[in-house]
């Protein structure tokens, strides 16, 4: 019994290869079952009918050779079996018979042939079915002399067999290979609306797409436009909700901002406005912090962007601010991306390791055909295995400085963009920080 497993495996992996197959093995058994009752019981019954009309007229050209001794009434049997059999017939000197010579592999037989002659002529015979394309050879023993028959093949094998053959492949081809045509239409229709899927998951601008294929194809790809609309008109609400609400907060920070910078020029006082002041600058950062990982920077379309230039000015950016940081990354790392999105998200990163730890590290190179690595290392304390996964959590962890955004946020826009982030340990001994991106 075949394993289930190795079924699983050897079953083609793609809709239009399984749907073929589910055309075609119905086919082959049809045709197989045809073939089995033509070549069964059709041929069958034609081949020992031909085998026993050539079986008689051999049978009774040895008859006449045996019943007349004289040489003239043999010469006239051996022109008869030509001139009315189409046999060519000849008396050789009486010794061994030669070896028998067996039908190939892909070659015609008639096994009703050898069982005729056994039968009907109860003499030693040898028949040799290779040697000649054209006509089957037989070699009898006879009393005085060996006997020696060129049948044609012809009389032996019916024609039938060929055309019936040739019939049977060319409508299983012909059916095949309209199966394919129609089958590889209606896979196309589903690939695209999955491609189409696939782009909009990506945050890709795929406009609707045009239903077509079958009843169903067309529902779902309906389905999708739909959805894709509702998905966009919802972004484009929130998006003009949080730009309200972005406002209506930083109107009243604004006016505590100028209040404060009018209060009085006394020492005791301005101590206490210096505070103030630096607290309605954290609201104003933690709003902006707020309102980005809400936002999702949603806006953006992807497109391709030079990933070793954008490191390039995030490290410039990061170097400007004090952090010791080196950069290691390929010049062909051209790729699809929302590029200010993702600027964002390794600022986050990059930010994240340079508050932790006192040296970062950037690198980036295409992992495979499909896929490019970005790893932020740093030389910090690093996190612990089983609090790793927790610090993408938004506002589950707040270091010094930090709003506990900056990793969510990161995530959040990596994988809007079909990637994802894991933190290992860092070969500098702090954490590191990896991008997956799909090319």
């Amino acid at each position: 019994m075949i394993p289930p497993r190795l079924i699983k495996r050897l079953l083609p992996r793609t809709l239009l290869g399984r749907t073929l197959l589910i055309v075609l093995v119905p086919l082959l058994v049809v045709q197989a079952v045809a073939f089995q009752i033509f070549y069964g019981v059709h041929l069958n019954l034609v081949s020992r009918r031909l085998s026993a009309a050539v079986v008689g007229e051999i049978a009774t050209t040895v008859a006449l050779i045996e019943q007349s001794p004289d040489a003239a009434a043999r010469d006239w049997a051996l022109r008869n079996a030509w001139d009315q059999f189409e046999m060519r017939m000849e008396l050789q000197p009486r010794g061994p018979l030669p070896p028998w010579v067996r039908p190939g592999a892909l070659s015609p037989r008639n096994s009703g042939f050898a069982v005729g002659l056994r039968d009907k002529l109860q003499l030693p015979y040898a028949i040799d079915w290779e040697s000649d394309t054209q006509s089957v050879l037989v070699t009898i023993k006879l009393a005085d002399a060996n006997l020696r028959i060129e049948a044609p093949r012809k009389r032996l094998f019916a024609a039938t067999l060929e055309v019936f053959m040739m019939w049977l492949i060319g409508s299983a081809l012909l059916m095949f290979g309209l199966a394919a045509l129609f089958v590889r239409n209606q896979v196309r229709s589903i690939r695209k609306l999955a491609e189409a899927a696939e782009a909009f998951g990506l945050g890709r601008d795929v406009g609707t797409i045009k239903p077509e294929g079958a009843a169903e194809v067309r529902r779902a790809a309906v389905a999708f436009n739909r959805m894709q609309e509702r998905i966009t008109r919802f972004l484009q609400q929130r998006t003009e909700m949080l730009a309200g609400v972005s406002h209506d907060l930083r109107t009243p920070l604004t006016r505590l901002r100028l209040a404060l910078a009018m209060m009085p020029a006394d020492e005791a006082v301005q101590r206490d406005v210096a505070d103030m002041t630096g607290d309605v600058a954290e609201m104003e950062r933690l709003i902006e912090a707020y309102l980005a990982f809400a936002r999702g920077e949603g806006h953006e379309q992807a497109q391709l962007i030079d990933l070793a230039g954008l490191l390039g000015d995030v490290a410039t950016a990061a170097r400007r601010s004090g952090t010791d940081i080196t950069l290691d990354a390929k010049n062909d790392l051209v790729i699809k991306l929302r590029q200010d999105a993702i600027r964002r998200a390794i600022t986050n990163l990059v930010d994240n390791a340079a508050r932790h730890g006192k040296h970062v590290a950037i690198a980036a190179a295409r992992h495979d055909e499909r896929t490019v690595h970005i790893t932020i290392d740093d030389d910090g304390p690093g996190i612990p295995t089983d609090q790793r996964e927790a610090v993408f959590k938004p506002f589950e962890s707040q270091a010094e400085g930090g709003t506990g955004l900056g990793l969510a946020i990161a995530r959040d826009i990596v994988r809007a963009h079909g990637g994802d982030i894991t933190l290992t340990t860092s070969p500098l001994g702090g954490l590191q920080a990896r991008i997956h991106l799909p090319v």
